[in-house]
């Protein structure tokens, strides 16, 4: 049952999650977020003036706790790129009422971070990886970065107690259906699970197409072949990932149906983009802009019922009504608000 405090929207969700991208930046190129392309030399990436400040972020987040929320989660684009975010880090987790303060990264740059970063409060963290084969994992990241050194975050993190580490792989046909096994295979009886996505249709610039995505259910028939799992209960409402554990118990795979199997029913996630909108959608098309508010003269009070007000009207349930037609909207791009 909801708190006192929860605030539900239109369709009875309670406001439980936040993702809060602290950059738009990223050291990877992946096609299915940050097409070179599009996002080459010359993109004009937000300036450090219109990117909220560590303050501004914990007035968001404390503002959000007051309605309900109990899980934050720090992204990107990539956000091991912003400097010194281990100090946001702490001024998150100095906040009474989040019970899972997580952190998703490429781990790129996570091996020399994990101590500080656990150091300063971190919980956990979830690692983007789409291969372990180098050939299709630097084809996709596109700047040629190797699996050994993401392998080597993990590792990191783990030891400092940043785990169990959860993996995020994106599966897209044509590209990296072979990883399904390999990752699979290379995490059982490791304690690490992981995720597999469809391919989805963020943003307008990934040349998101039907045909490319990997229906959950053959990921998981793929897998079961091979080693037989067995579907596992959700854990909470609002959970995204269809849970499966190997039945000789060598831990579980996730995986993540929002082209094939909707879960909007159930989605209590809100996200803070970097330049301060607060998005009830991963497939928004507009966000709700905070940065004038918390820039302003307004109190804690006017912040946490702007958010109230926001919560309360939202209506989105973008993947249930999914159509060709509002596959072309022009929807925000994943790399701005996170996955």
């Amino acid at each position: 049952m909801p708190s006192p405090l929860t605030v539900l929207d239109t369709l009875g969700r309670p406001m439980r999650d936040l993702r809060v991208s602290v950059t738009d930046r990223c050291n990877f190129r992946c096609g299915y977020c940050m097409p070179k392309e599009v996002f080459g030399p010359d993109h004009a990436f937000l300036p450090r003036a219109e990117v909220l400040e560590f303050a501004e972020i914990e007035r968001v987040v404390r503002a959000s706790v007051a309605l309900g929320v109990r899980k934050v989660r720090l992204t990107g684009g990539e956000p091991l790129v912003r400097a010194n975010l281990e100090r946001l880090v702490a001024m998150l987790a100095a906040i009474e009422g989040i019970d899972d303060l997580t952190l998703t990264t490429n781990a790129s740059l996570l091996a020399k971070r994990a101590l500080a970063l656990r150091a300063a409060g971190l919980q956990r963290v979830t690692v983007s990886l789409d291969a372990l084969d180098d050939p299709t994992f630097t084809r996709m990241n596109d700047v040629g970065f190797p699996v050994a050194r993401v392998l080597d975050g993990i590792a990191a993190a783990e030891a400092v107690g940043l785990g169990p580490v959860k993996i995020n792989a994106v599966i897209r046909r044509g590209m990296n259906e072979h990883a399904i096994g390999d990752l699979a295979g290379h995490f059982r009886g490791t304690g690490t699970t992981v995720r597999f996505i469809e391919y989805m249709d963020v943003g307008h610039t990934n040349g998101w197409r039907l045909d490319d995505v990997v229906p959950a259910a053959e990921v998981v028939a793929a897998i079961d072949a091979r080693w037989p799992l067995e579907p596992v209960e959700s854990e909470y409402r609002g959970e995204v990932a269809q849970r499966y554990r190997y039945r000789d118990g060598a831990g579980e795979i996730g995986v993540i149906s929002s082209v094939t199997q909707p879960f909007c029913g159930d989605c209590t996630r809100a996200r803070l983009s970097a330049d301060g909108r607060l998005y009830t959608c991963l497939f928004a098309t507009a966000g709700h802009d905070l940065r004038a508010i918390v820039r302003s003269n307004t109190t804690d009070a006017d912040l946490v019922e702007a958010l109230r007000a926001i919560w309360t009207g939202r209506s989105d349930r973008y993947s249930e009504l999914r159509t060709l037609e509002t596959v072309d909207l022009p929807k925000v791009e994943m790399s701005f608000i996170g996955g």
